[in-house]
């Protein structure tokens, strides 16, 4: 008897201050984050279809079963955070994904966070108010 071999696919993903490490195993298209349901796990239709866009665009919505685990930030970053790591799985997946993904600007990081507070500001642009008299 010839072994049957367990194919996992990893990725890693950021965004703000989440960090998503995503496993990808062949499988239904199941989607469990920090071991609980996609739908109990985000509230919003927006961030589940935000982070499955990777699968949308590849056509593989149902052809994997998809282990998250994300930490740090809140719902908007932990979604972006987990679709650039399903990006790179996918890659790691199938090499073709990359033009699809690429063109799409899946597979940049997005490096925006948040501004710091400077001296003198209320915030980090927010000027006191100006009095004439």
């Amino acid at each position: 008897m010839d072994k049957i071999q367990n194919v996992e696919y990893k990725g890693l993903g950021r965004r703000k201050t989440s960090i998503a490490r995503v496993c990808m195993v062949p499988g239904t298209g199941t989607i469990t984050v920090n071991e609980c349901a996609l739908n109990d796990y985000f509230p919003s239709v927006f961030l589940i279809q935000n982070l499955q866009q990777p699968l949308v665009l590849t056509d593989t919505l149902n052809s994997f079963d998809i282990k998250v685990k994300v930490i740090g930030g809140g719902m908007q970053g932990q979604s972006g955070a987990i679709r650039l790591g399903i990006a790179r799985a996918l890659v790691e997946a199938n090499p073709d994904f990359k033009t699809i993904l690429k063109k799409q600007k899946m597979l940049t990081r997005d490096s925006r966070k948040k501004e710091r507070k400077k001296p003198g500001k209320y915030g980090a642009r927010r000027s006191p108010q100006f009095t004439k008299r």
